[in-house]
């Protein structure tokens, strides 16, 4: 039987509209491109909002030190050495731009004495570089964006769910969706496709993600023929929410360390100082008084220091010594630490953190200016994603383009806190204008009816079964399965456990009843869902069993030792082939001598720095 669907006509469609799908749209818009938006939720409920933090540019506000050659550095030393070297310099070069840009636009940043855009320190950077409104960045980057983004004459589809990719030959040419309230097909013909879908967490059960994050970019490209890489490398955030229940995985932003947050176990005990490699010390302060002192300096707005408190140590290192505590018996009542910000007290905390005051007041009822909050390890991020070019963001597929969370390269095997808002304003740019200049000179490609019936047959056929079992349940079951096996710390037994788990998921997605109606069914859409989430699954954890080395976002507890003894210079390449994952293993392309050269500078000025401070201690 032939379905009705609704055909539509774009010179550039992009799928998503977090931060760097509105940034693609707007650019392409501007290059004149006649461009459509599809969202599978609705505006303004992007991730993008959950940036709390800033957004990282070495704008050199708060240090005149800082500058796009520190940025880089520290961008390719959190990635574990293992970002895309290209996409790291782009990125360091461009994020004061951009952020300049999104001023102008109207964002309202919070502001020096001098009235210039305020940085506040995170983990991993040098300098204070995150650009910040308060604790709520990313939703005003988003209200930014969105504003413009009206005054550009984007189209806007919203609440529809992207199924397939329409491909001519090896070129995308569009794409297949439904719409969620009345379950409705629609046809996109496309010159250019961006991808920008975010992350895949919603594959975990303790996540930072809500129902979205399914990953749904990172399938439509596995299935349309792209390559997929560093999928082994997720990110579980250090503090989000463990109490209560129904809060459980939202984050408390990395401002709350960023402002003198203090973490502590069950014995009162501040841990981190138990934590801090080797190859950080230098940069860390080395008692509590010092700490204490940094803190306070930075209070009082005196900058000249380079020490900083252990809790700030990148995200990957104190997301693992939390789960250390807690697997010591040190943990918190529910199964993580207590992080407190009172000693700043109620004014400070009111005046800088005024969103995590009340999300907990409200939420959680606690204040956090008279008491800890009880937080732990969230799946949050994943680093991996499609593969790209580095200037354009184009995938290995001719036509489809990708970027922010979905696609793959500038955090490597960790990201940065706050290089995520930069990355979708840089890539984002750069995706929507190559996006549309690729359509220039295309011929308006037609709607192949075959292909958008086949994807249509696809998507009913959970409806079609009469009977079988509930989504619901094997949605929670199979995030379960993932925390436990493919969480923050991974064995090879678990491993390969997992991925036989997963062939087993496979089996009852395909035979999974949501009942017949097509109209407000979340149980429909939770069945469509489970067929991203089992071949995405199946990738993360195919490179995890693949990787023999603890890195970054990815911890082998079977490898154990200092990681710099096991680091590869191999990237996990992944891709689909007669409907089978396959993996692959290729080296990292050396970097250019002039940005080796930039990475030894660095080091050096930071040395030097190490060394003063240590002689004024």
């Amino acid at each position: 039987m032939t379905e009705e669907y609704t055909s539509h006509e774009y010179d550039v469609v992009v799928i998503g509209a977090g931060g760097a799908g509105l940034r693609a749209a707007i650019e392409a818009a501007r290059s004149g491109a006649k461009t459509a938006i599809i969202t599978k939720s609705l505006l303004g409920k992007a991730h993008t909002v959950m940036a709390e933090g800033g957004c990282a540019a070495a704008l050199q506000n708060a240090d005149p030190r800082d500058g796009w050659e520190v940025h880089f550095h520290d961008t390719m030393k959190g990635s574990k050495w293992l970002a895309n070297w290209r996409m790291a310099e782009f990125h360091a070069k461009e994020a004061p731009d951009r952020v300049r840009e999104l001023e102008q636009w109207g964002a309202v940043f919070d502001r020096t004495d001098k009235n210039l855009i305020n940085q506040r320190n995170f983990g991993g950077h040098t300098f204070p570089r995150l650009a910040h409104v308060g604790d709520a960045t990313g939703l005003e980057l988003i209200r930014t964006l969105q504003e413009r983004g009206i005054h550009e004459g984007i189209d806007m589809f919203t609440e529809v769910t992207v199924r397939s990719l329409l491909k001519e030959g090896d070129r995308v040419t569009g794409c297949v969706a439904y719409t969620r309230v009345d379950g409705e097909f629609h046809a996109f013909s496309a010159k250019s496709v961006v991808l920008a879908t975010g992350g895949i967490t919603r594959c975990w059960s303790v996540c930072s993600g809500s129902w979205e994050y399914t990953g749904d970019g990172h399938a439509l490209a596995l299935w349309a023929g792209a390559e997929l890489r560093d999928m082994e490398f997720v990110q579980f955030h250090p503090t989000g929410m463990v109490w209560p229940p129904s809060v459980r995985g939202i984050l408390v932003t990395e401002g709350v360390r960023g402002e003198g947050g203090r973490l502590t176990n069950s014995k009162g005990d501040r841990f981190m100082f138990d934590y801090v490699p080797e190859m950080f010390a230098g940069d860390h302060a080395a008692t509590v008084e010092e700490s204490d002192q940094w803190v306070e300096e930075v209070v009082s707005g005196k900058l000249a220091t380079v020490r900083r408190p252990p809790e700030l140590l990148t995200r990957d290192v104190v997301a693992k010594a939390i789960n250390s505590e807690v697997k010591a018996g040190r943990g918190s009542p529910h199964g993580g630490a207590f992080l407190d910000i009172s000693h700043r007290g109620k004014e400070a905390i009111l005046a800088k953190l005024p969103s995590m005051h009340h999300q907990f007041k409200e939420l959680a009822g606690v204040d956090i200016s008279e008491e800890p909050m009880e937080v732990g390890p969230t799946a949050h991020y994943v680093m991996g994603g499609v593969v790209v070019d580095a200037e354009s963001q184009e995938t290995t597929v001719p036509g489809l383009f990708a970027c922010g969370e979905v696609a793959s390269g500038l955090h490597g095997a960790n990201r940065l806190g706050g290089n995520s808002l930069s990355d979708l304003i840089v890539f984002g740019k750069r995706a929507g204008e190559h996006a549309a200049k690729r359509s220039t000179d295309l011929a308006q490609p037609g709607i192949d009816k075959s292909q958008v019936q086949a994807a249509i047959k696809e998507m009913i056929a959970p409806l079609e079964r009469g009977e079988g079992e509930n989504p619901g349940l094997i949605y929670d079951e199979m995030r379960n399965m993932m925390q436990e096996k493919v969480g923050i710390i991974r064995v090879k037994d678990e491993l390969e456990q997992a991925l036989a788990d997963l062939k087993q998921f496979s089996l009852r997605e395909q035979s999974c009843f949501p009942g017949t109606s097509r109209k407000y069914n979340s149980g429909w859409h939770q069945a469509l869902d489970l067929k991203n989430m089992v071949d995405i699954s199946t990738v993360a954890t195919l490179a995890a069993l693949t990787r023999e080395e603890s890195r970054g976002g990815h911890t082998r507890d079977d490898f154990p030792g200092h990681e710099d003894e096991f680091w590869g210079n191999n990237l996990n390449i992944c891709w689909m082939e007669d409907g089978e994952i396959k993996i692959r293993q290729e080296p990292i392309e050396e970097m250019r001598d002039d940005l080796k050269e930039t990475i030894n500078e660095v080091k050096s000025m930071i040395a030097e720095r190490a060394a003063e401070q240590g002689g004024e201690n």
